[in-house]
């Protein structure tokens, strides 16, 4: 019963996240609501597994990636925030404040990886399916976060070829999308 509370808590406020992305098919957020929703679930679900056999290497290898979900997320909001300079304008974009940024970011983590907040996402998914990984569930849920993580980058980077033009097509030629120097 707690579980369901949590997961429908949770998706009020991813809903409340993605309201305006929801009404645009072709959006990055429209995606990222659905990794969002699914990481929710996947978390929920395993909340009560969640600190059994703390010491087994699955929990120490969840932890790991938890730990790296949390520092790319910290690094990737400070980039943005520093060196991207998101716009205060208001406007009618389906992008979250921070997205709207003025200047391409390509250092620090974004000098290795395209999406180092997505990557956190996934780092998140592969952290919580580590709770239970050989549950039919648990699979593919993690399998449909990770495609709708996929499809949310894929959509971000045609939106940013749009918005940054050459200098985005030239930064995608020299990154990977989540994982340094391999995907």
């Amino acid at each position: 019963m707690i579980g369901i509370a949590l997961f429908l808590a949770a998706s009020l406020a991813i809903v409340r996240l993605s309201w305006r992305s929801l009404r645009c098919l072709r959006a990055h957020g429209f995606y990222r609501f659905f990794a969002f929703e699914l990481l929710a679930g996947l978390i929920v679900l395993n909340l009560s597994i969640w600190f059994r056999d703390p010491w087994s290497m699955r929990q120490i290898a969840s932890y790991a990636l938890g730990v790296i979900s949390i520092a790319l997320a910290v690094e990737g909001f400070r980039l943005l925030a520093k060196i991207g300079k998101p716009s205060h304008e208001v406007t009618q974009s389906t992008n979250l404040a921070f997205e709207n940024t003025t200047k391409l970011v390509t250092s620090g983590a974004y000098r290795f990886i395209r999406h180092p907040l997505y990557a956190s996402l996934l780092a998140l998914v592969l952290c919580a399916w580590l709770k239970a990984p050989l549950s039919a569930l648990n699979i593919a849920m993690a399998l449909a976060a990770a495609g709708c993580l996929l499809a949310t980058a894929l959509a971000e980077e045609k939106e940013n070829i749009a918005r940054f033009g050459a200098e985005y097509a030239e930064y995608l030629m020299h990154t990977r999308r989540f994982v340094p120097f391999l995907f």
